[in-house]
């Protein structure tokens, strides 16, 4: 069965349903047993501050600055600080079981906004850049299909040889290329899907090519035509497609795979059912029911 990371902790009340949906997502799973849910714990901040200006981290968890909030979540609170704690946490131990097992999942988002010196766009700790920092004899790859470009993400590249992201998006968000930073922009109107599909080819190429130990793989579900982001041609149907090519693709390549739900902005009774579709279709890659 698919092991994924998740905890009540995990839950928080904000001013958006970023942190909400993740308990939707997760009650949804496990009604429909689809996956084993693994609680990750807290992790300790002396790891965040390892990647992160040890201020901001400090900041953040004692809620006494502007900087606690500077990633857009306000008010600061300890509900959010232990959930963001945890998400974290479900990072390191997500990526753990891939490597072992070939594929796992965190039940999070929030992370590629993020950089060096402080979060961004409801992304507190670049927990992308995190599992590169942890595991520096590891080749980790970022594939972010999330609809703004990982520009976080990006700046950590400049800091790490072992982490390449490779962002697909339809938003630049400040997202720039690089040496380990590769973007692949799809109009959200003019685009295709084959198009999307190419670049998703063109990213395992890379990945193959680079000898990548680990493949993170952002599903971000706000591509989706109904999304205030999205782009008008990806339906429903065309997002399951490219998870189902994804994981297909890392499968057949031997390449482990962590994935994590990234952005989403409609209402949750319409998110919800996307994101759990990126799990319907691991089940069916990973763990296909016999007969």
């Amino acid at each position: 069965m698919l092991k994924a990371c998740y905890s009540p902790r995990y839950f928080a009340k904000t001013h958006t349903n970023s942190m909400e949906k993740l308990t939707a997502v997760a009650d949804v799973l496990r009604t429909e047993k689809m996956v084993e849910l693994i609680d990750p714990g807290i992790i300790d901040a002396e790891i965040l501050k390892r990647l992160h200006h040890p201020q901001f981290v400090e900041a953040f968890l004692s809620g006494e600055t502007a900087f606690a909030t500077i990633q857009g979540f306000k008010p600061w609170n300890e509900q959010l600080r232990d959930a963001i704690l945890s998400v974290q946490a479900g990072q390191l131990i997500g990526a753990e079981i891939a490597l072992k097992e070939g594929i796992a999942a965190n039940i999070a988002q929030g992370f590629h906004h993020a950089s060096y010196e402080s979060g961004a766009a409801y992304c507190t700790f670049n927990g992308l850049a995190l599992v590169a920092k942890q595991n520096p004899e590891k080749r980790i790859f970022i594939l972010d299909c999330d609809q703004h470009g990982g520009d976080g993400t990006a700046i950590f590249t400049n800091r790490m040889t072992n982490l390449i992201n490779f962002s697909i998006f339809g938003i630049r968000f400040g997202c720039k290329a690089g040496e380990r930073s590769l973007t692949r922009y799809i109009h959200p109107k003019q685009g295709n899907f084959d198009l999307y599909r190419e670049a998703v080819f063109e990213a395992f190429q890379y990945a193959s090519r680079w000898e990548t130990d680990l493949i993170i793989y952002q599903a971000g579900m706000d591509c989706h035509q109904h999304d205030k982001y999205g782009s008008k041609w990806f339906t429903t149907e065309l997002l399951f497609e490219r998870d189902r090519i994804v994981f297909e693709m890392a499968k057949k390549m031997k390449i482990p795979l962590l994935f994590v739900l990234a952005g989403g902005y409609q209402l949750l009774d319409d998110l919800v059912p996307l994101h759990v579709n990126t799990f319907k279709a691991a089940n069916e890659i990973y763990f296909p029911k016999k007969g």
